[in-house]
């Protein structure tokens, strides 16, 4: 529960801050209940009245953070007309200045502070010219105000700064974050495009060759050997992926897939039972790297998941080469039965394609299309 306890600890942001504030309560009572009962001459009151209410006064002290604005009033009300409290006085203007939200209200009480000064200048200041009075009022009042407020306008920057690296480092953490993120995603986008790939079309090879290992042993061999020729593929590329993961994209290679390699590439799919025809349009000129990896993977995803979801159906891919743009289209269609290899769909292939084409500024339309599935791609080239 919330108890007395509790309200006390409110008032100090730490422990050090409420052992000071207790030890400047008692020292200061002790020093001005002292002072002005044995070595000062009388004021309005007789010197044990003026030191009892400078107790009174100092030990006020220790709520001078919580409430600096209402302890001054007190002060103001309180101090003048006794004569009490000159330390704590002084301690109170320091703290108006330095723990007061508003400065209007800092300046406010420091004037009507000086103002109470002249009218209440004490038996000692009777017989002083004004102007004298005037000097010192404003010696007394002026110092601990402005040494207060340049404390609490330093105390605010510092909190100000503290607060604004703490958002830094905020930020910087939800980028290391945002970073971490889209690494992952790039690191499985490429493991999507090596492995999954790769694997996918050997699984349907190796069903191919199960299928025909007894009635046809020169394709079971024919096979084999493009199951081992994609496999040694497979691993060439995980060790560019691992190299890219290691070094950067400096250890990319630097050539580009060509038409060539997308050839080769629909020559293995054509060699697993599918029938793939190939269409070019343009002049066939080498391709930026960038350019040329995601057109050999757009083909490489596509066919992909004509195996795995279409099983032989008919497949078509046109390929447009012009000077501004590469443009693929990549159809199938329906399948004549639903394939039994049970190859697992993550769909992540087709997220990553786009995520890949839209990087370089193209764009990528994929979705059913006539009872089949068609995927379309426009890649930008930069102007030679």
């Amino acid at each position: 529960m919330t108890g007395r306890g509790g309200r006390w600890s409110a008032m100090w942001p730490t422990g050090r801050s409420r052992a000071l504030d207790i030890s400047l309560a008692l020292g200061t009572a002790a020093f001005d209940g002292v002072w002005l009962l044995f070595g000062y001459q009388r004021f309005w009151l007789p010197p044990w009245e003026v030191s009892a209410a400078s107790v009174v006064l100092a030990l006020a002290l220790v709520v001078r953070r919580r409430h600096p604005v209402g302890l001054a009033l007190f002060a103001l009300v309180f101090s003048p007309p006794t004569g009490a409290g000159g330390i704590a006085a002084l301690i109170m203007l320091y703290s108006l200045g330095a723990y007061a939200a508003s400065r209007r209200t800092v300046i406010a009480i420091a004037v009507a502070g000086y103002v109470a000064f002249l009218i209440f200048p004490g038996p000692t200041a009777t017989n002083e010219p004004l102007i004298i009075q005037a000097i010192s009022g404003i010696a007394f009042t002026a110092p601990p105000v402005l040494l207060g407020l340049y404390m609490g306008a330093r105390k605010q920057l510092f909190a100000s700064l503290q607060e604004r690296a703490e958002r830094l480092e905020r930020e910087q953490h939800l980028l290391a974050e945002r970073a971490r993120g889209e690494e992952r995603t790039r690191i499985a986008r490429e493991m999507h495009d090596v492995v999954a790939n790769r694997v996918s079309v050997m699984v349907v090879h190796a069903g191919a060759l199960k299928a025909v290992a007894a009635r046809d042993p020169a394709r079971a061999a024919e096979t084999a050997t493009v199951i081992g020729d994609m496999g040694r593929q497979a691993l060439d590329e995980l060790r560019h992926v691992i190299g890219v993961l290691r070094q950067g994209e400096e250890a990319l290679p630097q050539a580009a897939p060509t038409l060539a390699d997308i050839r080769a590439l629909i020559g293995q799919s054509s060699a697993a039972g599918l029938t793939v025809e190939l269409a070019v349009r343009g002049e066939e000129r080498p391709m930026p790297a960038a350019v040329g990896r995601t057109l050999y993977r757009l083909v490489q995803e596509a066919l992909t998941n004509v195996h795995k979801h279409a099983g032989d159906a008919d497949t078509m891919i046109e390929l447009g080469l012009a000077r501004e743009a590469v443009e693929v289209e990549i159809r199938n269609a329906p399948p004549r039965e639903i394939p039994r290899h049970g190859l697992p769909s993550g769909g992540n292939g087709l997220l990553g394609l786009r995520e890949r084409v839209t990087a370089l500024g193209g764009s990528l339309e994929a979705g059913p299309a006539g009872g089949g599935f068609e995927v379309r791609a426009r890649i930008p080239l930069p102007a030679s």
